[in-house]
């Protein structure tokens, strides 16, 4: 599978996951920084709502990193340009735009200390210990927005 292609579906218990997530999202309760991200479907104009965790790095710059690939939400965010994180009553409207695989060494370093535990079984052995040139390969298959 290229990297621009690349796209790992939930299996096994993730929809059940995805569904508790939901509930305990739309009941106003984050687990380490998570949201429900809405974002607008490019041919439907319906929206669309997967959950996503939400990196603020030093200086207040924050990011949405795929860690399963180039999935719907991923290319819907492209064509809208933006959306909406959603805990409980919250609703935080935002601008995103895409970092350029040069740019995302660093942030998915980042993205893996923090969320490592999580969506480590995506990154096909690439942690946050990885070298640069490890992570710089492996970049172009984990689509990165900053958002604002």
């Amino acid at each position: 599978m290229e990297a621009t292609t690349r796209y790992i579906g939930p299996t096994g218990l993730d929809p059940l996951l995805g569904r508790i997530m939901n509930t305990l999202s739309a009941l106003g309760v984050s687990v380490q920084g998570s949201r429900l991200l809405a974002v607008r479907g490019r041919t439907s104009g319906q929206w669309r709502t997967t959950m996503v965790n939400v990196m603020r790095e030093p200086g207040g710059a924050r990011y949405l990193v795929a860690p399963r690939g180039h999935t719907q939400w991923v290319r819907n965010l492209r064509v809208a340009g933006g959306g909406e994180l959603r805990l409980g009553r919250k609703v935080e409207t935002f601008t995103a735009v895409e970092v350029v695989d040069a740019d995302k060494v660093p942030l998915l370093r980042s993205y893996l200390k923090k969320w490592g535990w999580e969506v480590g079984r995506f990154f096909d052995g690439v942690t946050a210990d990885s070298t640069d040139a490890e992570l710089a390969a492996v970049a172009p298959g984990f689509p990165v927005f900053r958002i604002g």
